[in-house]
């Protein structure tokens, strides 16, 4: 869950690491060959302030788990870099407070669960250079300025273009809201996230506590005082224009928020402002 501050608005344990065979081929830069029809799990761990996480995956399908160890919200955003731009060239693009450049895309990825909580994308990467970041802030500074920024490297793969993913029910994100293609069901649900809006959207999905309302979680982020009224179940971070991404979430009964956080590209304000919060009832 990125903050109002965020430019682009765009959180380990350990990778569940490949085996040294697979390390050695992609240092090398050779396909790797994976089963057919499914995604790869890559594990990530996020904490203050830190990513644990591969240096090297495998192009292709797919699914990243964030695991938030910190003791408060973090996200693991994916950003990729294009041109042969680095991290130390990300670094200095994020300094300016600029608008982003032309080389730097949001790709999405698992955003902001409750601290020893959870959160999943899937994904399709292409071969290139990311990087793994986390834009959260929460009145102090952004948490990419304290180290929680890592660069990722994903090389060709056998198989890449396979798997495909099923899902439950859609989210379309537009300028400015959400829209749900179906009424959603307790249980474990998988949800097609596609952004048709003009510019990066997000969604973060938050279930709401007991006799709270979307204005209730609203008005306690200003603050932040006293216990949360609702708790963060992640979604799919900021994501450029016509991408498609999927997350689950296991849901009961209640009153669940959907949130974009992202600053606009015109006046700069969260896209909340602008209307993109959403209440919904999961049966």
């Amino acid at each position: 869950m990125a903050s109002a501050k965020v430019v682009l608005g765009l959180a380990a344990a350990s990778l569940a690491v490949a085996t040294l065979s697979h390390r050695t081929l992609a240092e090398k830069g050779l396909p790797i060959a994976r089963p057919a029809g499914a995604a790869r799990v890559v594990k990530v761990v996020g904490e203050d302030f830190r990513f644990d996480a591969p240096d090297i995956i495998p192009a292709g399908l797919t699914e990243f788990r964030f695991l938030n160890k910190g003791p408060s919200l973090h996200h693991m955003a994916l950003l990729k870099l294009t041109d042969g731009k680095t991290v130390d060239d990300l670094r200095k693009a994020l300094a300016t407070q600029g608008p982003p450049p032309a080389w730097l895309h949001a790709m999405g990825g698992p955003n902001a669960p409750d601290p020893g909580s959870e959160a999943n994308v899937t994904m399709r990467l292409e071969p290139g250079n990311y990087a793994l970041i986390c834009f959260v802030d929460l009145g102090g500074a952004p948490h990419f300025t304290k180290g929680m920024i890592r660069p990722l490297r994903v090389v060709p793969a056998k198989n890449a273009s396979a798997g495909k993913v099923k899902s439950d029910a859609a989210i379309d994100l537009y300028d400015y809201g959400f829209k749900l293609s179906s009424p959603i069901r307790a249980g474990t649900r998988v949800f097609k996230v596609h952004n048709g809006g003009q510019q990066p959207h997000e969604v973060e999905l938050v279930q709401l506590a007991p006799g709270a309302s979307v204005s209730d979680f609203m008005n306690w982020l200003q603050k932040m005082d006293g216990p949360p009224p609702g708790k963060a179940l992640g979604g799919v971070a900021g994501m450029e224009v016509g991408m498609t991404q999927y997350f689950s979430a296991s849901l009961t009964p209640g009153n669940y928020a959907l949130i974009c956080f992202l600053s606009d590209a015109k006046d700069g304000k969260p896209h909340f402002t602008h209307g993109m919060v959403q209440q919904i009832t999961v049966q």
